[in-house]
C-alpha cells in the first residue's frame, strides 16, 4: 500500500490481485453474491480515492476490510424494497461459491443462519472465521474496542450454533 500511495501503479495491481478474492467473499456473505462483484469494485475504487488517508506503517488488511464493510453497509441501506425477500434478507438467486470439499446444503444453512444475525455479530464472525482477521484487526476495521468485537463474536457464535441446530432439526 505504501508503494501505491507513493505513486507506483503496480502497487495497486499487487493489492488487487492479493486481496480482491477475500473482499469479494466477504461482501458476498454480507449482502449476497449478486452484488459482490460491484461491491468489490466499489471497495477498490474507494481505496484509490482514500489512499491519501492511509497511514504508513498501519496494517493494511483491517483498513481494506473497513472500506469493504462500509460499502456493504451502504449497499444494504440503499437497497430498494423489491430487492429484499419476504424476511428482509438479500435474495439467494445466485448460488454460493463452493469448493470440491464443501457441502452446498450446509453452505446454504450457514448462509441462512448468518443472515438472521444482527449486522455487528455477522460482521465479526465473517471477518474472524471466514477472513481470518484477529479480534484486534476487526476492532480497528469496524471502529470499536477489541472487547466489543469479542462480545459480538461470542454472542454471534452462540446464536449461530442455536440457529444451525434448529435448521438441522428441521432437515
Amino acid at each position: 500500500m505504501e508503494r501505491f500511495v507513493q505513486g507506483e501503479a503496480e502497487g495497486f495491481d499487487v493489492l488487487f490481485t492479493r486481496h480482491a478474492g477475500a473482499v469479494r467473499r466477504y461482501v458476498a456473505r454480507m449482502v449476497g453474491p449478486a452484488a459482490a462483484d460491484d461491491l468489490t469494485q466499489t471497495t477498490f475504487l474507494s481505496l484509490v480515492r482514500a489512499r491519501g488517508r492511509y497511514r504508513a506503517g498501519s496494517p493494511f488488511k483491517p483498513w481494506l476490510f473497513a472500506i469493504a464493510t462500509n460499502a456493504a453497509r451502504d449497499h444494504l441501506r440503499r437497497r430498494r424494497p423489491e430487492d429484499l425477500t419476504a424476511d428482509g434478507a438479500p435474495p439467494k438467486d445466485v448460488p454460493a461459491e463452493t469448493g470440491p470439499q464443501q457441502d452446498p446444503g450446509l453452505e446454504r444453512q450457514v448462509r441462512a443462519a448468518l443472515d438472521q444475525l444482527p449486522a455487528p455479530q455477522r460482521e465479526a464472525i465473517l471477518l474472524h472465521r471466514f477472513e481470518g482477521l484477529s479480534f484486534a484487526e476487526i476492532a480497528q476495521s469496524v471502529g470499536v474496542t477489541e472487547s466489543a468485537v469479542k462480545v459480538r463474536a461470542h454472542r454471534g457464535y452462540l446464536r449461530l450454533r442455536e440457529l444451525l441446530q434448529a435448521l438441522r432439526g428441521e432437515a
